[in-house]
């Protein structure tokens, strides 16, 4: 694949010398132009290089959607930095713990998350903590956006290569604790160049962006994607009311349109009103995290007529985006081929190739495979083999190449497109006084796609368990997406010959309503 910048920085540098005056991102009844993020980026780049940000150090994104968020990650690639974006629905020791294992020096926050930055040992961790509003926090550590405009000191650009890190994605794995994903600017700007070309994206395009910015599926192909070919984002800030999603489609000429499962799924059924079904611009549904259901999919069809959805596949590790449905042919319960330049198969434990049709691993090799995970050299040796990503899922491919998803191997939860790992949760619950042991599992949930349950084995010598203070305790050391929506109590937990919970039983019980 080529490649036409190697970093970010190089990217809006050359936006805003060709598309000087067209406006980039669009924020409520703001407009922001290209020259205008170069400016932005420019400014805060001299900011917090006077703070010391130097080359390679990480900056952590605490953000919501915000005109902030592109600017910061203009900035920092200027430094020649690391972005470290962080779900901003995580609590304050899932936070500790990730700004800490990235080595974390500068973090830049919202103020609508200062309880849970000021209840974290941010201050402790990092350098500084820059707030992006006017959040009136004391002390020498605590910095606002307001003074980047008032900076004088203008730093060159520390030319970064495409092979160098650009991006810490931090994702969780079944063994508890999140694993930071090494994205280089390669991983990055080749899933801009494949989306370009699948999607086939222009200047004209205006692409929608409310699902958060810190998510994987956003920041590469929600945020990048379009400012990579000098096309414009509306930037919806808060989901609330959620019909101004619609309203800002409607009035902002939006054509491409971002989305998961869930969003689809109440969209196919939602009663739009006349003049939005008539007037609205939308030429392509983009869809990730999980797979659609048939009916929605159908329903998508009838009710969209002008426009095409286009379902995909893609994890983290991938940059997210690994394959999708084209305009040219699409398949109802597939996420589609391979992206341009990119290579999938199905394969047993000997990572030898299914035949076409047959179920097994699903592996990926191609410019989007990640460096790896920080400081994890032997979790990385075991997810990257021989180059090829080894995702977790399963799956088949039919004749013509075409993915569909069949189970995860692992037993991962997608609650709203946001991965739950069971194993954080159990790690969690098992700490408190009275349980013995834990088991999280995922439900169908209509709202969500997937929520998590917990079946709990109580220790011996418990006689009055305080189930109320068990949920206060989960709801101070989970984010709310994580809290199982049920909690069932067994005796005992069933287990093979060497202990392991058996959760395949769990769910089969659970169909049946033995519990």
């Amino acid at each position: 694949m080529k490649y036409v910048f190697e970093n970010f920085y190089e990217l809006i540098r050359f936006q805003a010398k060709k598309r000087k005056r067209k406006v980039a991102l669009l924020v409520g009844n703001d407009t922001i132009t290209y020259e205008e993020i170069l400016r932005k980026a420019d400014k805060l780049a001299g900011y917090l290089a006077d703070k010391g940000v130097k080359e390679g150090d990480k900056v952590a994104l605490f953000l919501r959607n915000s005109p902030e968020f592109v600017y910061s990650i203009f900035a920092i690639s200027k430094l020649g930095g690391i972005v470290v974006p962080i779900n901003t629905f995580l609590k304050e020791d899932e936070l500790n713990y990730i700004l800490e294992d990235s080595g974390t020096t500068i973090l830049i926050a919202s103020g609508i998350h200062n309880k849970v930055v000021n209840s974290s040992r941010a201050s402790d961790l990092c350098d500084y903590i820059v707030w992006e509003d006017d959040e009136t926090i004391e002390g020498e550590k605590h910095l606002h956006f307001s003074e980047v405009e008032n900076t004088t000191l203008t730093v060159e650009h520390r030319q970064r290569a495409l092979e160098d890190t650009a991006v810490i994605i931090y994702t969780s794995g079944t063994t508890g604790k999140p694993k930071g994903a090494m994205l280089s600017y390669r991983n990055i700007l080749s899933n801009a160049e494949s989306g370009r070309r699948t999607i086939n994206v222009k200047p004209s395009d205006r692409g929608i962006v409310f699902l958060p910015m810190f998510h994987s599926f956003t920041f590469s192909i929600g945020i990048l994607l379009p400012l990579y070919v000098g096309a414009s984002i509306v930037i919806i800030q808060s989901l609330q009311p959620f019909t101004n999603i619609f309203k800002q489609t409607l009035t902002k000429r939006v054509t491409l349109f971002f989305g998961i499962p869930d969003v689809y799924n109440a969209l196919s059924k939602a009663k739009l009103p006349w003049y939005f079904m008539w007037f609205n611009r939308i030429r392509a549904f983009i869809s990730g995290a999980a797979a659609l259901q048939p009916k929605t999919l159908d329903a998508m069809a009838k009710k969209f007529k002008r426009a095409t959805l286009l379902e995909g596949y893609g994890l983290s590790e991938a940059s997210p985006a690994v394959s999708m449905n084209t305009f040219k042919k699409q398949k109802a319960g597939s996420v589609g081929t391979a992206l341009y330049g990119y290579e999938m198969k199905v394969v047993n434990e000997e990572m030898e190739e299914h035949p076409r049709g047959g179920i097994g691993d699903i592996i990926v090799r191609g410019d989007n495979v990640m460096q790896g995970y920080l400081n994890r050299p032997e979790a990385t040796e075991e997810t990257i083999v021989n180059g090829w990503l080894l995702t977790g899922d399963m799956g088949y491919m039919d004749d013509e190449g075409f993915l569909f998803i069949v189970d995860r191997k692992k037993d991962l939860i997608i609650s709203k497109g946001i991965n739950i790992y069971p194993r954080e949760i159990e790690e969690v619950i098992d700490g408190f006084e009275g349980v013995s042991a834990s088991a999280v599992i995922g439900i169908v949930d209509e709202k969500s796609g997937e929520a998590p349950i917990v079946y709990i084995e109580l220790s011996d010598e418990v006689e009055d368990f305080d189930e109320l203070e068990l949920k206060k305790y989960m709801r101070e050391h989970l984010a709310n997406y994580k809290i199982p929506k049920q909690v069932h109590f067994i005796e005992q937990l069933p287990k093979n010959a060497i202990g392991k919970v058996l959760k395949r039983l769990l769910k089969e019980k659970l169909k049946e309503d033995d519990y």
